[in-house]
This record gives C-alpha cells, structure tokens and sequence, in this order.
C-alpha cells in the first residue's frame, strides 16, 4: 500500500518553499492496531509527511523533468506521543537545488507551534522522469491549483 502523508498542498513557490496539510485522524489505516494500549502517531510518519511535500517542491522547481529521492536527514526532531485528532501545517523549505542533488529543511506546525522539524533533507535527482506522469500525478495528489 503506498501511502500519501499529506491531504493538500496549499501554496508553492518554485525554487523555495511549498506548504501542505495533513490531519491525522485515528481511522488513517496505518495507525489501525499499531499500538496496543493508547494510540500515536509514530515520528516516522512526520518525517515521511515532510519528504513529500518537500520533494514536490523539487519536482515542481525543475518542471517535472526528473524525480527526486531522500537519500540523507539530520537534525530530526519529532514527538514521542501525539495523539491522533490533529490538523498538521508542512512546509518545505528549499535550501539549494542542481540537476543531481537537492538540500531542504521541513517543518511540521500544529496550531501554530511547532511540533517536528528536519534540520538538513537531502535528495538524489533522477533524468528518469515521465514529465507528463509527473504533472498527472501532481495534480492527483493535490497540487492542481499550482499547474
């Protein structure tokens, strides 16, 4: 199953940052039965909503051209115990951006604080890139008010 860690994307600026939102409710079907006794959402489940957005970016900035993989994190901060019930602000901010590599930085707000954020998020680009799938899938996953 893949799963899509963010509802919308809600603003871009090409070459510098994009905002999404994700509200992470207790029927998402990767927290059905995850933990036992009081239900959360595991920290690994931010940091993949924040490459997402994030990596829209650089697909966007690069029209469509090539497609971009994580490949490094550092400075990782996420919480230990949010409950389910929240609506999430991601934004991606792009650092420095080649046809080979990307730096970015994320954060993730709830109501107006924030709650986790990656220092350093480092992509691989690859030529590989059906422009025309990329655009398609883009506008699928939310992003069709900035084509």
């Amino acid at each position: 199953m893949r799963l899509l860690l963010y509802d919308k994307i809600t603003g871009i600026d090409p070459g510098k940052s994009i905002t999404g939102v994700k509200t992470f409710t207790l029927t998402d079907e990767c927290l059905r039965g995850h933990f036992g006794k009081k239900a959360a959402v595991p920290g690994v489940m931010y940091i993949e909503a924040m490459a997402q957005i994030l990596g829209w970016l650089i697909i966007h900035t690069h029209n469509f051209r090539l497609s971009a993989f994580m490949s490094l994190i550092e400075d990782v901060v996420v919480p230990a115990d949010l409950r389910p019930g929240f609506c999430a602000e991601i934004t991606g901010r792009l650092i420095s951006t080649s046809t080979s590599d990307s730096l970015g930085s994320a954060t993730l707000t709830i109501d107006g604080q924030e709650a986790a954020s990656i220092g350093r998020i480092i992509y691989v680009h690859s030529r590989k890139a059906d422009e025309e799938r990329l655009r398609a899938l883009f506008r699928y996953y939310g992003g069709e008010d900035f084509l």
